[in-house]
Formats: structure tokens, sequence, C-alpha cells
């Protein structure tokens, strides 16, 4: 199979500023990749270029063989990437079930939502518990199924997400990896962009380090958790996660 995103060159500006230099990024189809780099090297602005909110150049940017340089946000998420943003950005006042069928509104009619809404309330059987609940009554670890689950409301082709890991304990972590594991195995690509290098490598077939908004690291996990790079403490704090909420 080839390539679901291939990226060559691609240069992300946040006002004057180029936040992000001349990257190259291939994830193919069914992969899961992780994105890994210390808070502030660019790993946000990056996933904002992706998907169109960032002005961005590049010299390749395709998703499954189409160039989408130039495409709104909103064409990319009904070609099938979808992010789910480290804010999570839920609908405090609405319930749960309003917010995940709000995640399937970018697709075009005669697309079933009936079989995803099952699937991603028997992924997230919490969910299911409180689908009649105001999503601002939710605890942290909640809020961010919720988030996963509406992202895969809009049947991605490719999920990419933001520190889904973030201000979260242990076991709630280790719900959130499961799940996107889950996912990843019944064909979804992933691009998993994180802090938590050990649950990222973890689950993560390849890897690209990123540090002040280039990549100075890449290859297969196995490989880079051994790398000087990594032993040498090149991320500082990013290997462990804070703990906020639950």
């Amino acid at each position: 199979m080839g390539p679901a995103l291939e990226v060559a060159g691609l240069t992300v500006r946040r006002g004057r500023s180029e936040v992000v230099r001349e990257v190259d990024l291939v994830v193919g189809e069914g992969e899961c990749v992780c994105l890994v780099g210390s808070n502030g090297a660019g790993k946000t602005s990056l996933i904002d270029g992706l998907l169109g909110v960032l002005p961005t150049r590049a010299e390749r940017l395709e998703f499954h063989g189409e160039d989408i340089a130039g495409t709104p946000p909103w064409e990319r998420v009904r070609r099938g990437l979808v992010v789910v943003p480290q804010e999570r950005e839920l609908f405090p006042g609405l319930s749960v079930l309003d917010n995940l069928e709000l995640g399937g509104v970018a697709l075009s009619r005669g697309k079933a939502r009936a079989g995803t809404l099952d699937d991603v309330l028997a992924l997230f059987p919490r969910l299911a518990e409180r689908r009649a609940q105001p999503a601002g009554t939710l605890s942290g670890g909640e809020r961010s199924m919720l988030a996963v689950g509406r992202g895969l409301m809009a049947q991605p082709r490719m999920l990419v997400l933001d520190e889904p890991s973030l201000g979260l304990a242990p076991m709630v972590v280790t719900t959130i990896m499961a799940a996107i594991a889950e996912v990843n195995a019944a064909g979804t690509t992933v691009l998993l962009v994180e802090q938590n290098v050990h649950q990222a490598f973890a689950l993560a077939d390849r890897a690209y380090v990123l540090e002040h908004g280039a990549v100075v690291g890449s290859g297969p996990t196995a490989e880079l958790a051994g790398s000087d790079l990594m032993q040498h403490g090149f991320l500082g704090s990013a290997a462990h996660g804070t703990v906020v909420d639950t």
C-alpha cells in the first residue's frame, strides 16, 4: 500500500514567524506513526499546517496521492484527514451524544453514521453511560474519550491526535492508548503527536522527533528508543507526561 500522507519541504508560518521549517514526513496507509518533541517544538503548528489552518508552503503535500495544498480545512476533513485537537474543543452545553453526532456533519449524505456511533460507544463504554450528560460536566479523561470518539464519527481515513494523553492519569492514558491501538488495528491510519515518548513509542511503528520546528531524527521506534538522541535526554521532560486531571 502507498502513503496516506506524504509531505516534503513543509514550512508553516504563525504570524510573521516560520514555526515549522522544511519538514519531510511520510505516513503509510494503515500505519501508526508518532511525532514526538518537547513543549514548544512545533508539533501543534505542524498539525495546523497539515489541516490548512495555518499558512504553509511545501514541495509536496499529498493525501492518498492527491495534492491538498491550498484546499480549505473542511475539504481536507471531507477527504478523510481528521484531527483531534489538544484542546478537545467540545461543546460543553451539549450532550455527549450531540457532540458525537456533530463529528459526522462533514460526511456527505448517504454515509451511514448509526453504525459508527455504535462502534464509538463500544470503544468507549464510559461515553455510552454518559450519553445524555452535558460534555462540560465530564472529567478530563472522559473529555479526551469524547474528543477521540467525535473524530472517529467523521470516519477518518487518517486520524491525527494532538497530545491525547496530556494532563491525564496513567490509568486513563492506558485506556486512551488502547483505544487508539484498536482503531489502528482495524485499518485506520494514525499520526500520534505526543510529548509522552514512552507511550507513543509503545504504540507506533515509526517516529519523527521534532525540535525547534525541524525534524532532528526519524526511524523505527525500536531503533530510536536506544539511540543517542533519546538516551542523552534530548527531549528532556518530554519523556514523561504531567498528570493534571482524570
